[in-house]
């Protein structure tokens, strides 16, 4: 078959441990590469050489559900004498029936290679090495097979570096394509649609797992969260928006590793956590992280805080927030991680704004300006925000207390005010988990719906609250006039 002609470029032997010098590196490589051994368990006690192909009368794939950038990148490497597959989430969901959020294509064609035949082609990252080929909008993200890399290879160790507790920090070690497979994360997220035939190849049993809805590693996961903790968070997302259940040994060693998220860089985890609630179950994703004990390594101040609920709050709110942001993308409404944020860390920042309040006798919105500078301090050592994000989270925060002055002109400039829709939408978001009254949500909803005669009806209904706050109006006290300078 096709694809299976790299074969005849083997430069290392299929068998594993092949290369070890004496026991002691016998030994070492069994302890690192353990899932190299795994074959007969997850591939129906086939070697890993010898893949379970589904021909193209045994798979529903068809082009016309595959992107037209992605078939041009697919043909071009193939003409090239390259092996070229569309692999990971956009064959599964191919097979699935629903219709993929991208399509990512591997190859024997290093980086290098790929940037020669399209001009197109950006390589990036230093992690991993990856070629994206740029048309228009739409991404193609191509990457070349990759393989384990041994202890005693020196271009493997140039090429590839681990921590001391096996964290993968860079991963740039190329080999063949059963290698690859063996080397992804998910059984369902490595199969395989090769262009040369039309078929899907499936080392691992991704396709058996699919059919079950099951979620599984591949290989032990001890080793895979110890190489990569996010690959946890990666399991919660597939299985919230899969809706499959997760397996035993990986839902045991989520619970034994899940401390191990700290080493993980803030940045990194603010793009997982875009991922993991902007995908459409944010709900679902939400009590599954909390289930799993990974939430608290996110979002620590917001998990202390939903320990102490108050009549089914926060945790109403909480749900409410994502549910939401569920609702918006599902109607294909747009969504900003401001808000979400916002959400997020509505509670801490209501505790801290209040000890501000009680304990320094500071007004309500310097104290809301002053928890979210501690707040968002805090927030950042967990999951990192960016500016372009904080910026809109504060303003969303200390634009609340304002809805409750309703003078006409105080009124007008709120509605006016750049970020009032988002702020709106917040505090609607309060009235319907119950910490604010329903009539507050309702009174700006018709203040926005109606013309300036109905505003003005509003207005008075509401008894100009913004004009004094039921205190008096202090009286400016006149300065008396300088007496004359002069003599007698």
């Amino acid at each position: 078959m096709r694809w299976a002609s790299n074969e005849d470029n083997h430069d290392v032997s299929t068998t594993p441990g092949t290369n070890c010098k004496s026991l002691k590196d016998l030994i070492r490589y069994l302890l690192r590469y353990p899932f190299r051994l795994a074959g007969a368990v997850y591939n129906n006690n086939q070697n890993a050489a010898e893949p379970r192909v589904y021909a193209r009368s045994e798979h529903p794939i068809s082009r016309a559900n595959i992107s037209q950038n992605a078939l041009k990148v697919l043909y071009r490497l193939h003409e090239a004498g390259y092996q070229a597959f569309l692999v990971g989430g956009g064959v599964r969901d191919l097979l699935l029936g629903r219709e993929p959020k991208d399509f990512d294509i591997a190859t024997d064609a290093r980086p290098e290679q790929v940037r020669e035949l399209f001009r197109n082609c950006r390589l990036i990252g230093r992690r991993f090495r990856l070629a994206h080929v740029h048309f228009g909008r739409e991404i193609i993200e191509v990457a070349t097979f990759r393989a384990p890399h041994e202890d005693d290879d020196e271009a493997s160790e140039a090429a590839a570096v681990t921590s001391d507790d096996g964290r993968i920090l860079r991963d740039n070690v190329y080999g063949t394509l059963d290698q690859d497979a063996w080397r992804r994360d998910f059984t369902i997220n490595a199969l395989y649609y090769n262009i040369a035939d039309f078929s899907v190849v499936d080392f691992v049993g991704g396709m058996k797992d699919l059919e079950a809805g099951r979620l599984r590693l591949i290989g032990d996961p001890d080793t895979r969260f110890r190489e990569d903790p996010v690959r946890m968070l990666r399991a919660v997302r597939f299985a919230a928006k899969l809706g499959f259940r997760i397996d035993p040994a990986v839902e045991a060693g989520m619970h034994e590793f899940a401390d191990l998220l700290a080493e993980i860089s803030p940045a990194r985890l603010f793009d997982e956590v875009l991922k993991l609630f902007h995908g459409g179950s944010a709900v679902q994703t939400f009590e599954m992280l909390r289930h799993y004990g990974l939430f608290e390594h996110l979002f620590p101040l917001t998990e202390e805080a939903l320990a102490h609920e108050e009549e089914g709050f926060p945790v109403t709110f909480v749900l409410n927030a994502l549910a939401n942001t569920d609702a918006r993308i599902n109607e294909d409404r747009p969504v900003t991680p401001a808000f979400l944020f916002a959400a997020l860390l509505w509670e801490p920042l209501r505790h801290e704004a209040a000890a501000i309040m009680a304990e320094d006798g500071v007004p309500e919105i310097p104290a809301l300006q002053q928890a979210a500078h501690n707040i968002m301090s805090l927030q950042q050592r967990a999951t990192s925000i960016p500016k372009r994000f904080g910026i809109p989270m504060r303003e969303i925060w200390t634009l609340q207390p304002r809805f409750r002055h309703k003078s006409r002109g105080r009124a007008l400039r709120l509605a006016a005010h750049p970020r009032f829709r988002a702020a709106y939408d917040f505090l609607c978001l309060r009235s319907r988990s119950g910490e604010l009254p329903p009539g507050d949500c309702q009174w700006w909803t018709e203040f926005q719906e109606t013309d300036a005669a109905g505003q003005q009806k509003l207005l008075a209904g509401a008894g100009n609250e913004g004009k004094g706050s039921g205190k008096p109006r202090r009286r400016r006290r006149r300065r008396p006039p300088k007496k004359g300078g002069g003599g007698d």
